[in-house]
């Protein structure tokens, strides 16, 4: 028997064939006909066309200019919220109401997204993300068209119904970073994503704190005043209109291919398995998600009620401050848009969402306790570091939490996890709203965000006890389990179907000379 030594030869052809299969796919697709299987060594390669292949995940271009398009829109749905807040003297005066009823110019955003929430959920999990962006956006555009019909001191009716549907658009909008993030990115950009999804809508709010006080100065003649008023509203419905045009030519569902190995067993799963009563009730059965809920919104409801009641505040202690009181508002957000962007590139990088998420709440806790304490010092250079401190971990929790719920709650929806979220949120917002706004008036400042440091603390103690069952990060890395198996899989293929060819066998005599 001759045996020709063909060892080298068959490795180096195997890199070569391997590198090459890598580039142009992956093994399921490349050899369609071989299916996993059951075996002794728990995985093994067998023929057959009813199995699961591993699928692949490709990176389109065009995601960039999907998130960047709905980050533009959260702006602008965002930037409308705070426009009679932050000049809520102003406007008090214009049209002659009293400081309950300007807040609910801005708590009707809150409100009205509780009673919509869970209609809103079932739309973008049966329809999907664009016609939810289509339609969040469309209600942006009417209402900030409506408003432009209030510039008169007897409109606050027409006010009233513009910020209604304004806030109609948010319930559409405000959940929507989380499941962006996931549909469309991979695996270790995916909280960076969600968090300039979060960013976008902390930008609008920063230019709703800026740019109100700068356009509306508190003058004393009601036609001048309304004049300035109107202004305003024709800007700000102009970006709307023209962003709600870019979403009807632009925008996309999700890419052909998935991003991540997760989305792709996520895309897996059949419509007719799907039920949205039933993820709902898995949601609320799940103890760690029902904590994140409730912690989630103490935290983001102190958020609303300082950014709506930051006016009066300030005020309270240097009047005649309401351009001051603006950039305050802008301080907090702009730092809170920092936060947000390195507490996302933080958990791409680390994956340490429960450390990450209740360290931030702690220094939250601490920033509201300095805040409140140095607010009266009657140094207004102060009162914009110590806020500054505040949104920097406040405003910066938000993707934390968004991208927290994700992995706690993987397959469910990435839209109905952070829409309760949101839903929490709001109604913690309305409550902390209402009841701080009563303190301050009957009290003082100090006593009001002393109430919401109770809350916070609340909310870090609630953050400590969430078991961190990072599911997503489990399903990604099992697949890459999976995906390593091949290497040594095709090599035994390899080997089996060349040996016969590369290694001659021959039981015969030499031939003769």
């Amino acid at each position: 028997m001759h045996v020709h030594n063909a060892a080298p030869e068959l490795m180096e052809t195997y890199e070569s064939e391997w590198r090459r299969s890598k580039t142009k796919r992956n093994l399921a697709a490349g050899l369609s006909y071989l299916q996993w299987s059951s075996g002794l060594l728990g995985k093994a390669i067998s023929s057959g066309s009813g199995s699961e292949q591993v699928p692949h995940s490709v990176l389109y271009r065009r995601r960039w200019l999907m998130l960047f398009l709905f980050s533009s829109v959260s702006a602008s749905n965002a930037l409308m919220w705070l426009q009679y807040g932050i000049i809520s003297n102003i406007f008090m005066r214009f049209y002659n109401i009293g400081p309950l009823a300007i807040d609910w110019l801005s708590m009707i955003y809150l409100l009205t997204y509780i009673p919509l929430i869970l209609p809103v959920l079932w739309l973008l999990d049966n329809r999907g993300i664009r016609e939810a962006v289509l339609i969040g956006s469309a209600f942006n555009c009417i209402g900030a068209w409506i408003k432009v019909g209030s510039a008169g001191p007897d409109m606050v009716l027409v006010a009233f119904v513009g910020q209604l549907v304004c806030s109609v658009a948010t319930v559409f909008v405000l959940g929507v970073p989380s499941h962006l993030a996931s549909v469309w990115f991979g695996e270790e950009e995916v909280s960076s994503a969600c968090s300039i999804g979060v960013v976008g809508n902390q930008l609008g709010i920063a230019i709703g704190f800026l740019v109100p006080p700068i356009l509306v100065p508190n003058v004393d003649d009601l036609d001048e005043l309304a004049h300035h008023i109107s202004i305003m509203f024709y800007i700000t419905a102009g970006v709307a209109t023209f962003l709600f045009i870019l979403v009807v030519i632009v925008f996309q569902e999700r890419p052909k291919l998935p991003p991540t190995q997760a989305q792709a067993t996520a895309r897996s799963i059949p419509p007719e398995q799907y039920s949205y009563t039933a993820s709902i009730l898995r949601l609320l059965r799940n103890k760690a998600f029902i904590l994140l809920i409730i912690s989630y919104g103490l935290n983001v409801g102190c958020f609303y009620a300082v950014g709506t009641l930051l006016n009066r505040m300030v005020l309270s202690h240097y009047p005649g401050e309401e351009v001051n009181a603006g950039r305050i508002g802008l301080t907090i957000v702009i730092a809170g848009m920092v936060g947000s962007l390195i507490c996302g590139m933080w958990l791409d990088r680390t994956k340490t969402y429960k450390q990450t998420t209740l360290s931030v709440y702690l220094m939250s806790l601490v920033g509201m306790i300095v805040f409140a304490a140095t607010l009266s010092l009657g140094h207004l250079w102060l009162v914009f570091i110590t806020a500054g401190a505040l949104g920097f971990f406040m405003t910066g929790y938000l993707p934390l939490g968004f991208e927290f719920a994700v992995e706690l709650t993987y397959p469910e929806s990435e839209g109905t996890s952070s829409g309760l979220l949101n839903c929490s949120a709001q109604v913690f917002g309305i409550i902390f709203t209402i009841c701080q706004g009563k303190i301050i008036d009957n009290f003082g400042t100090l006593e009001g965000n002393i109430f919401l440091c109770v809350f916070l603390l609340i909310g870090s103690i609630m953050t400590a006890f969430i078991k961190s069952d990072l599911r997503r990060q489990n399903a990604n890395q099992q697949a890459k389990a999976a995906v390593s198996v091949e290497k040594p899989m095709w090599l035994f293929l390899f080997l089996s179907l060349n040996v016969g060819a590369r290694i001659k066998v021959s039981f015969a005599p030499p031939a003769a000379p």
